[in-house]
């Protein structure tokens, strides 16, 4: 910058440069993103061809709660619904502490070296007080996670259990189109979810613990009902014994229960999912589950069932949805819960008024 008072007529005065202003901006501050918005013809396109931050995204779509992106997913599962279901569909259950998350490594690990395409959706609690979830999947499975034949999606349950589940099979959809042959669906642990989870899959997997007390009082009866097979894991070290023990008395005891509507009679196998060990030999029990029932045609009847069980959970979703969203219920909801508290009416009869003004009977 030119100053006149360093003209050599002015000796003995100079005025030195200034410094120059700092950046409002960090220049090392890396720009927000926004999210690329792609038509439904790009997200299929992109999914059939195997990329995977698009499926991410397709997948983000689905989870979203705005109509417009709820629009854009059912448009996209749509189009990718014709080139689904061939893949095998394992669903993996199991008491906290189990090893389900170390067991999927393993075995997922297994079959990508084996040239294998996988997808791990696991289903993450939320809490109730921060409605937030760890979904700390990827960090517990980090080979797994740094496999390119894999994809890892965790996903909040956020207090909806019939919409995660809903949600979780419309991923399904995707992963199977975008070429993935096996998925893996992994549930929060024993509860309500593993009913929702066993009608989306084909082979639904118990894993348990040994030396835990009293082994067959340790699960639900119903739970182990709906196994169409048990691993007893962490079978290594000093609980190798109790592990084969638990294995035979499981064993025994699913040989007490109804006989499976597929014929096929479940049994329990034992491993250990840090040593690597009895891993293969349950992958190999969900082959033969999966050829006996296509033998017998109970694979196809089952996944027609699931697709009607689907379509039935759906409008009951939209229908409780669109209840709660009406504008008419909404603002007497809260005067229809001072009269329930107060004892002014009974519960069911504010249910009844409620539910005759919204279908305007």
């Amino acid at each position: 910058m030119y100053h006149p008072e360093n003209d050599p007529q002015h000796i003995g005065l100079t005025v030195n440069d200034g410094v120059a202003e700092a950046p409002k901006i960090n220049p090392y501050a890396r720009p927000k993103r926004t999210r690329v918005r792609y038509t439904p013809e790009q997200y299929v396109d992109g999914i059939l061809q195997g990329n995977i931050s698009i499926l991410g995204q397709a997948v983000t779509l689905i989870e979203s709660s705005l109509d417009s992106d709820q629009q854009l997913a059912q448009q996209v599962i749509e189009r990718c619904l014709p080139h689904s279901g061939n893949a095998v569909r394992l669903g993996i259950t199991g008491v906290p502490g189990a090893g389900k998350s170390t067991f999927i490594e393993a075995l997922g690990m297994q079959l990508v070296d084996a040239g294998h395409r996988l997808a791990v959706l696991a289903i993450d609690p939320s809490s109730e007080r921060s409605k937030g979830s760890i979904l700390g999947d990827k960090t517990r499975m980090e080979r797994l996670s740094a496999a390119s034949q894999a994809f890892i999606r965790p996903s909040p349950s956020a207090g909806s259990l019939g919409g995660v589940a809903r949600k979780t099979r419309e991923t399904i959809v995707l992963c199977e189109a975008a070429g993935f042959d096996t998925i893996f669906v992994e549930t929060v642990g024993v509860g309500q979810s593993e009913t929702a989870v066993h009608s989306m899959v084909d082979f639904f997997l118990l894993l348990q613990l040994a030396g835990t007390g009293d082994e067959l009082q340790g699960i639900k009866r119903g739970i182990m009902e709906m196994a169409d097979g048990i691993a007893i894991n962490k079978c290594d070290g000093n609980n190798v014994e109790k592990a084969r023990m638990a294995r035979a008395q499981f064993d025994n005891a699913l040989h007490l229960f109804p006989a499976h509507e597929s014929g096929w009679t479940p049994h329990a196998l034992a491993c250990s999912s840090v040593e690597e060990t009895g891993v293969k030999e349950i992958w190999q029990m969900v082959e033969e589950y999966i050829n006996f029932t296509k033998q017998n045609g109970y694979f196809q009847h089952k996944r027609n069932q699931q697709s009607k069980y689907w379509m039935y959970e759906t409008i009951n979703e939209h229908l409780k949805r669109n209840f709660y969203n009406n504008p008419d219920i909404a603002a007497k909801l809260e005067a229809y819960e001072k009269l329930v508290l107060n004892d002014e009416i009974s519960s069911f009869v504010a249910a009844n008024r409620l539910l005759t003004q919204y279908f305007g009977k």
